[in-house]
């Protein structure tokens, strides 16, 4: 059944209303839309036909052009607040491409350089002939290349080729020193290329007398200009060198793999912290805009975006004990090599590590032989890049986290802990050392009997430890097996990244099962040798993890990082970037040792140092704080003159009862353990306030120890 919509009056009324209303704000917009463009067209009007002339006329005699205002790079400071790294403004002389004719331009080129000479400032030359006399400067080979590139004939003299530039660039002066002058920047330009937005850099770090002259003479030098950079300073010589690291111009490779955020000539960390906290380092660039004529004067500049600095990066080094370590480290090697010891042996450096036992932070890194980051900066000499590839010393490398060394007998500490733990020794039990242990078919001497064709009869692990007596540490070895010593130096730290905040650390190679592994791997193993290779670092953190009874540290060198604005850097964040930059692991082996075992470690290290007989005993007997410490001789094969290389080990903490600190020392074919047990000495005096003079007494008439493999 169908049903009739029916509307009343009132609903009709309503309809039409609202559709009235509706027509009324089509209208209002309508009107407004027109009006908005009889607006802009008469503007338009305006612009382009009354005053069109005298704005063309504006337009064509002003440039403007958009120059980066570099970010204030954050500074490396020791723990203290120290400045390691920092910067300073360098005033740099900029050409930019003006509308200006070749005389004018040649002209503002020559009063430029005769400023330049004045003042006796440097600036870029890489023109290849040289005046009084003519001649090339480049080699037959490079210079066939360039009168090719540059269209000069085959045969012509250096001469005729100078004189051709001069025809190219319509120089007219005729004094040739002059035209020389004009001809070096001129070639710059065309080598370098420049722009009316891009500009070139003639000569950095100017003197104020050339700015304030080249401001005040501004219409005389059309298209130059003062532009200041922050440049990176390292006032400290050598100090920490291997952990700052440098900068340098960023590479091509690397401008590919960041143009987003930096250009061309940008400074950017290559080595160390330098390196591996660039992100938090850099700051963000600014920007500002430049007004001139189109002769190239200046008639404005204002800021368009604020430049923001970078973060300060705070490390756990202390400054006074890492120079007093970077010292003793230096002197230590040198005296082995002059043969202030008992024996003379070609010391070629080392490392050492001072790091808190309780928290792992690195107090001190030092690395022998050393450079200096200032030398980075501006033009590398040839002599100091030559003396930094030195393929023999390397002083480029940071031998306490790259160099890999076998540790020799301060590895006996682990086959100990080991042997303890699995139960195939006892605190109690005595191994009679005959002197040549003889088992397998082998015949493995201590060096104890090397030196005094006798063993050291029967000892207990801690005078093992204290005596480093081989033969007993074979049979430990040996009854423990390769399998257990080796899980036991892996949960020290031993053969693995510690993850320290520094690019590049190394994993060494920790001794383990392999195919066709026998007997005698495994007992050489045990003191340290066979397969055995790891870093200071990581004997570092070893060390420290048995000073404080066994928790096992995790290395840092950073403390904090500070924004600009005062705040810092949330540790977790810290951690988290790192551990994406280094691709660390930080998994849990879940093993637990016995404390009474650690002791027992520590124990036989303490009677090495304070007691008559042990190895490092002659070094600390009269040392105001009782130490423990541990020697270690590891042989590392021979040198190119097929002499056999020692390498000298000494590994220490202090105090004994409340340990506080732990002092790793490495020397590369330093013949003896307690040899580098003098640099540590020296460390702790430094970090406990001890006058030397008045606690120390050195012995270098003592009888030379002969460790092989000790």
């Amino acid at each position: 059944m169908n049903k009739r919509v029916s509307f009343d009056k009132d609903t009709t009324w309503e309809r039409e209303l609202g559709v009235e209303q509706i027509n009324l704000r089509f209208n209002i917009i309508t009107i407004l839309v027109y009006a908005i463009g009889i607006i802009l067209i008469a503007q338009l009007f305006n612009l382009q036909i009354v005053n069109g002339e005298s704005y063309r006329e504006q337009s064509n005699t002003r440039l403007s052009r958009v120059v980066k205002i570099d970010s204030s790079r954050g500074s490396i400071l020791d723990r203290s607040g120290n400045e390691l790294a920092g910067i300073r403004a360098e005033n740099n002389v900029e050409l930019i491409k003006t509308n200006i004719s070749d005389e004018e331009l040649n002209n503002c080129i020559l009063k430029l350089v005769n400023l330049l000479n004045e003042q006796q400032v440097s600036y870029k030359d890489t023109f290849p002939i040289n005046i009084n006399p003519f001649e090339f400067t480049i080699s037959d080979e490079e210079l066939e290349n360039w009168k090719t590139k540059y269209k000069i004939e085959e045969d012509a003299t250096a001469e005729e080729a100078f004189y051709e530039f001069k025809s190219k660039y319509k120089i007219t002066n005729e004094n040739v020193e002059e035209v020389r002058k004009i001809i070096s920047i001129r070639y710059l330009i065309t080598t370098t290329g420049y722009s009316a937005t891009k500009s070139i850099t003639i000569a950095t770090d100017v003197n104020d007398t050339v700015v304030a002259q080249i401001n005040e003479r501004n219409s005389e030098f059309p298209g130059i200009s003062i532009e200041t950079k922050s440049v990176r300073t390292y006032n400290n010589g050598t100090l920490a060198a291997h952990v700052i690291g440098y900068t340098r111009t960023i590479s091509d490779e690397e401008y590919q793999e960041r143009k987003d955020t930096y250009e061309m000539d940008d400074i950017i960390g290559k080595t160390g912290i330098e390196y591996l906290f660039e992100d938090y380092l850099k700051g963000t660039s600014g920007e500002k805009q430049i007004e001139m004529s189109v002769d190239g004067t200046i008639t404005g500049e204002y800021s368009t975006k604020d430049a923001i600095a970078g973060s300060d990066v705070v490390l756990t080094i202390d400054a006074n004990l890492q120079k007093v370590t970077e010292e003793a480290l230096a002197n230590c090697v040198e005296k082995i090599k002059a043969g202030g010891f008992a024996e003379t042996y070609d010391a070629r450096g080392g490392a050492a590590v001072v790091m808190d036992v309780n928290t792992g932070d690195v107090l001190s890194m030092a690395s022998y032989p050393s450079y200096e980051p200032q030398w980075f900066v501006g033009t590398l000499e040839t002599d100091k890049w030559n003396y930094m590839n030195d393929a023999k010393t390397h002083p480029l490398l940071n031998k306490a986290i790259q160099g890999t060394y076998e540790p020799g007998s301060i590895f006996k500490m682990i086959t100990a802990i080991a042997g303890l733990e699995t139960g195939a020794i006892t605190t109690k039990e005595k191994i009679n050392d005959t002197g040549v242990y003889r088992k397998y078919g082998l015949q493995m001497k201590c060096w104890y009997y090397t030196s005094y064709h006798r063993g050291h009869g029967y000892v207990n692990v801690t005078q093992a430890l204290q005596h480093s007596c081989n033969y007993f540490f074979y049979e430990t070895g040996d009854r423990t097996g390769i399998d257990a010593i080796a899980r036991y130096a892996l949960h020290f730290g031993l053969g693995k990244k510690t993850g320290i905040e520094l690019p590049s650390e190394q994993s060494g190679t920790l001794a383990q099962r392999t195919d066709g592994w026998g007997p005698g791997d495994t007992l050489n193993a045990s003191i340290g040798q066979g397969d055995n290779s790891f870093t200071p670092i990581q004997i570092a953190k070893y060390i420290s993890s048995i000073a404080n009874g066994g928790t096992v540290v995790e290395p840092s060198i950073v403390k904090t990082i500070l924004k600009p604005d005062g705040t810092e850097v949330l540790k977790e964040e810290i951690e988290n970037y790192v551990n994406e930059k280094l691709g660390i692991d930080d998994s849990d082996d879940g093993i637990e040792i016995n404390p009474e075992n650690i002791q027992i470690a520590r124990e036989g290290m303490r009677m090495a140092t304070s007691e008559a007989g042990g190895t490092a005993y002659s070094i600390f007997k009269n040392f105001d704080i009782e130490v423990a410490g541990k020697t270690g001789s590891a042989e590392a094969g021979v040198d190119e003159n097929q002499k056999d290389v020692v390498n000298a080990w000494f590994v220490c903490f202090a105090p004994f009862e409340n340990p506080e600190v732990a002092v790793v020392v490495m020397i590369e074919n330093g013949g003896h353990g307690n040899y580098a047990a003098e640099v540590a000495r020296d460390v702790l005096n430094q970090y406990f306030g001890m006058n030397e003079t008045a606690s120390i007494e050195e012995n270098l008439t003592a009888i030379p120890y002969t460790e092989q493999i000790r």
